[in-house]
């Protein structure tokens, strides 16, 4: 059985979990309290998870951290969302390496500045995380306006999960988001099994 160690305000742990939801894989969820003392999370976490950061996902004996690589080895473990062939799963971890080094650098960052307190940015770092933002959402929206409606292939896969999952909180990073760009995340969220990350990691 999967369990999942994930905590609403992170989005590395939504992706994770609205993978899990959408695919209709069977998994156990623990809510950690990324804000509390190191030393006071459960022992289960604690040992298993390597950075001490969530998502944690769990599979039997076997404990796996970062997000991006939890999507590939569930990808692969299931031959779904991108994992159906080598191929497409290859141009999915494209996806997930872009996202880790562009939208997955500037916006968790800029959406900590607005959203915690201890987490403000000096201006030079805002305008320099706001200016590879700017850069960033707009090869979506020049990927989206080719005619896409998937990072990959036809259908929503992991690299879909992995690139949205802050986008969708552009609104809490005071950031605008492209027409095209837009659209795609309002198909996202239309899916029958999407779920916003406060609901799904409560």
């Amino acid at each position: 059985m999967l369990k999942l160690f994930g905590h609403p305000d992170s989005g590395h742990a939504y992706k994770v979990r609205l993978m899990l939801r959408l695919a209709k894989i069977e998994h156990d969820y623990t809510f950690i309290d990324i804000f509390s003392e190191r030393s006071t999370r459960p022992v289960e976490f604690r040992t298993h998870s390597r950075f001490q950061e969530v998502p944690l996902l769990l599979d039997d004996s076997t404990a796996l951290v970062q997000s991006n690589a939890i999507l590939i080895y569930l990808a692969r473990k299931y031959g779904i969302m991108g994992g159906e062939s080598p191929d497409q799963l290859q141009q999915h971890i494209e996806w997930l390496f872009w996202e880790a080094n562009k939208i997955g650098l500037c916006m968790p960052q800029i959406r900590a500045h607005y959203r915690f307190d201890g987490s403000q940015l000096s201006t030079g770092a805002m305008q320099w995380l706001l200016k590879r933002y700017q850069h960033d959402v707009g090869i979506l929206e020049q990927h989206f306006q080719q005619g896409h409606r998937w990072l990959v292939g036809s259908a929503m896969g992991i690299a879909d999960c992995s690139v949205c999952a802050y986008l969708l909180w552009a609104d809490e990073a005071r950031l605008s988001v492209p027409p095209s760009v837009q659209d795609w995340l309002d198909r996202i969220c239309s899916l029958e099994l999407w779920q916003d990350a406060y609901t799904l990691l409560a």
